[in-house]
């Protein structure tokens, strides 16, 4: 869909940022990889997001599928531990591709959004919120660290050694 890799194409993508608690004073930095699978017989693309930050001993991981990709819309899944499993609607453009969630049952909203810049690389930008009023802000640079898709096998014994010093240099 237009001239995205991140989503479109499968790989893994690493990356870092800062995520801003509104309950704490404090940047907690964090690394991320996503792995991007082929897309399946029906369109299907389903990516892995593992989530570390610093100074926590526990990933977490975030399982998402994109699907039903018509004009410049598409449909999102997502699962995870804290949250379970949620349904948002995604939107893209030439230089952006977005998502949001929301959902009165699990008193959960958010948004994602990844900027193409001219490297190859995205910026991100990023907010959820629930219901009593915890909110999370994100902000994260993702590049490509290999086009090949990666075998559920392989990714997870890549995340048991994740370390970031053995990461392909950003570019």
């Amino acid at each position: 869909m237009f001239k995205h890799t991140f989503i479109f194409s499968p790989g893994t993508w690493c990356g870092e940022g800062k995520i801003l608690l509104n309950m704490v004073e404090e940047e907690l930095i964090f690394n991320t990889t996503w792995a991007v699978q082929i897309p399946d017989f029906s369109g299907k693309v389903v990516c892995t997001q593992d989530i570390q930050i610093q100074g926590l001993s526990e990933n977490m991981r975030n399982e998402l599928t994109f699907y039903d990709f018509q004009n410049k819309r598409f449909a999102v899944d997502m699962e995870n531990p804290n949250v379970g499993r949620i349904v948002g609607t995604g939107v893209c453009d030439e230089q952006v591709i977005g998502w949001e969630f929301r959902s009165n049952e699990f008193n959960f909203e958010g948004f994602e959004t990844y900027t193409l810049q001219p490297d190859g690389s995205y910026l991100m930008k990023g907010e959820y919120v629930t219901s009593d009023q915890f909110r999370t802000q994100i902000e994260a640079r993702i590049w490509i660290k290999s086009k090949e898709a990666p075998s559920t096998n392989d990714f997870l014994n890549e995340n048991e050694n994740n370390n970031p010093e053995n990461e392909e240099e950003e570019p």
